[in-house]
Order: structure tokens, then C-alpha cells, then sequence
């Protein structure tokens, strides 16, 4: 049964930052692409970072470019989320999730993960 465990969630100040990790099991972590999405009160989950199995490539959403950075230890079976100057519309609870498909690049289309982790919050006051 794969699992994802989000945490590193918080209240944080604008301009703050914060690092997400996303532990895994279950499934052969290292062969598949990950992603990080965030659902905001009121709106529809979004895109915000994806990698590529090996690592090889990153995407983002245009709204956190330059501010966050994705990355994952296949070692540790650990999917993190950097963000930095954080904003007040980061403001979100922020899910991780694992690509259907082994040896994928990543994608910002949430049908294309099957697992998701139960979120972390994510508040960022002015």
C-alpha cells in the first residue's frame, strides 16, 4: 500500500520560509516522478512544482518560479518543497503525490497521480 506523509507545514510571516518534505513507501519511490499541489480556501487544487524520477528535470508553476525549489532524496524515499519569500497567497494546504506510471518526467496534470498524501497546511500572514 503506498503512503505519503506530508510535514513541515506552518504559520509563517511574509517573506519567511519553509521547507516541505514528503516521506513515501509502498512503492518504489526511486522510478517515479513526483509532484507538489496546493488547495487554497474556496479554490481549486493546483499545480505548483513536479520532478522527474532521476531528478533529471523540474517544472513549476509560474506563480512560485524563482521562489520555490523541488527536489527529492532517493535514499531517504523523501520529496521536499523549499519555499522561500513566502507570500500570503501561498496560503494553502500543500499535497504531495506520486506519478501512476514508473519512469515519468513529471506533469502538472493531477490525473496523472494516482497517491496522495493527506496535506500540510501552510499559512503565510502579511
Amino acid at each position: 500500500q503506498v503512503q505519503l506523509v506530508e510535514s513541515g507545514g506552518g504559520l509563517v510571516q511574509a517573506g519567511d520560509s519553509l521547507r516541505l518534505s514528503c516521506a513515501a513507501s509502498g512503492r518504489a519511490f526511486s522510478r517515479y516522478a513526483m509532484g507538489w499541489f496546493r488547495q487554497a480556501p474556496g479554490k481549486e487544487r493546483e499545480f505548483v512544482a513536479s520532478i522527474h524520477w532521476s531528478s533529471y528535470n523540474t517544472n513549476y508553476a509560474d506563480s512560485v518560479k524563482g521562489r520555490f525549489t523541488i527536489s527529492r532524496d532517493n535514499a531517504k524515499n523523501t520529496l521536499y518543497l523549499q519555499m522561500n519569500s513566502l507570500k500570503p497567497e501561498d496560503t494553502a494546504i500543500y499535497y504531495c503525490a506520486i506519478d501512476r506510471r514508473p519512469f515519468g518526467s513529471g506533469t502538472s496534470s493531477p490525473n496523472e497521480y494516482d497517491y496522495w498524501g493527506q496535506g500540510t497546511q501552510v499559512t503565510v500572514s502579511p
